[in-house]
C-alpha cells in the first residue's frame, strides 16, 4: 500500500492554495494516507481530514471568508505593509491608531484577540476526535514552556487547530493537559518529518512561506516583529524542506498573510501549481518504496 503523506506550510491567507493542491491531487486519483499541517496548513488540512472531499473544503473556507462576519475582525489592520497602498491618507492613519492603541492594551493580555473573540472566529470548526478523521491527520504546535515543537495527533480538532494557529501576539495560547502552545511556525513551518511520524513513506510539501525579498525596511513594531517572523519561518522551511520527496511552492510568496478577500486567487494558484507538477506527483506516488527510500539516503549525504 502507498503511504502518500502531504506537509502543508503555514502562511495565513497564503495557505488556503492548499485548497487547490487538494483538487488536483483528488481529480488524478491520488489517495492521500496522512496529513500533518501547521497553522493555516493545519485548518486546511483538518478539514479535509473531516470531509474527505477537496469541493467541501473549498465551500467552507469561501463561506467563512465571503458569507459571514469574518471581515469585522480587522485582520488587515495588522497588515501595515501595504495599508498606505490600499488607502487615503487619513484613513490609514486612523487604522494605525487602532491598532497602536489595541497593541498597547494587549501589553496587559497574552494577545490581541482575547479568548471570546478567538472563541468566537475558530467556532466555524467542527468539533471531533481527529482520531477518527477519514484520513490520519496531525498538526504541529509550539509549546511555549518546553520550547519544543509538538505534534498533535489525538484529541477535539478545533482545539488542535487553535492551538496549531494561535500566532504568537495575535491569539492567545492555548493550553492542552501541561503544555502552552502556540503557532507550528514558531519551531516548523512545513512539517516533512512529522509527517513521515504518521507513517508517510513518501511526502509531497506545499510551501508557502512568505518570499524574503523586500523593497523597504520595516518602519514600526509591528512590521519589525513580522519581518522577523517571516526571517525565522523561510530559513526553518528551507532546512526541513531537505527531507521532502518533492516540494510545490504555489505562486502566493509576494502575499500578505492577510490577503484573505483574494481566496479564489489564491486557491487557483494552488490548482496551477499541482497541476505543473502534476506528472512528477504520479510518479513519486507510483515509485516504488525502496527507490524512494534510496533517494531519501543519498538526499541525506549529497544535502
Amino acid at each position: 500500500m502507498v503511504k502518500f503523506g502531504l506537509a502543508l506550510g503555514g502562511g495565513g491567507a497564503r495557505g488556503l492554495a492548499h485548497v487547490g493542491v487538494l483538487k488536483v491531487l483528488e481529480k488524478a486519483g491520488i489517495d492521500i494516507f496522512a496529513i500533518t499541517g501547521c497553522s493555516m496548513g493545519s485548518v486546511i488540512g483538518a478539514l479535509y481530514a473531516y470531509y474527505g472531499s477537496a469541493q467541501a473544503v473549498e465551500d467552507k473556507v469561501i463561506n467563512v471568508i465571503e458569507n459571514t462576519d469574518f471581515e469585522k475582525y480587522g485582520l488587515h489592520a495588522l497588515d501595515e505593509e501595504n495599508n498606505h497602498k490600499r488607502k487615503y491618507h487619513f484613513e490609514s492613519l486612523f487604522d494605525m491608531i487602532n491598532v497602536r492603541f489595541h497593541v498597547l492594551m494587549s501589553l496587559k493580555n497574552r494577545s490581541y484577540f482575547n479568548e471570546e473573540k478567538t472563541a468566537e472566529i475558530f467556532s466555524v470548526f467542527p468539533e471531533a476526535p481527529i482520531e477518527t478523521l477519514k484520513i490520519k491527520f496531525s498538526a504541529i504546535a509550539t509549546d511555549l514552556i518546553s520550547g519544543e515543537e509538538v505534534n498533535l495527533t489525538k484529541g477535539n480538532l478545533r482545539t488542535v487547530i487553535k492551538a496549531s494557529s494561535a500566532i504568537p501576539g495575535i491569539f492567545p495560547p492555548v493550553k492542552i493537559d501541561d503544555l502552552l502552545l502556540v503557532d507550528g511556525a514558531a519551531s516548523e513551518s512545513v512539517p516533512v518529518r512529522k509527517v513521515k511520524e504518521l507513517g508517510a513513506d513518501r511526502v509531497l510539501a506545499v510551501n508557502v512561506t512568505k518570499c524574503l525579498k523586500r523593497k523597504e525596511p520595516p518602519t514600526n513594531l509591528l512590521e519589525i516583529l513580522y519581518r522577523s517572523q517571516d526571517i525565522t519561518s523561510f530559513h526553518l522551511s528551507q532546512e526541513r524542506l531537505h527531507e521532502a520527496d518533492l516540494v510545490i511552492k504555489p505562486a502566493v510568496r509576494e502575499l500578505n498573510w492577510t490577503d484573505f478577500e483574494k481566496v479564489k486567487e489564491i486557491i487557483k494558484a494552488g490548482e496551477i501549481a499541482a497541476e505543473e507538477s502534476l506528472e512528477e506527483i504520479k510518479k513519486l506516488y507510483k515509485q516504488s518504496l525502496f527507490v524512494t527510500g534510496l533517494k531519501n539516503k543519498l538526499r541525506k549525504v549529497f544535502k
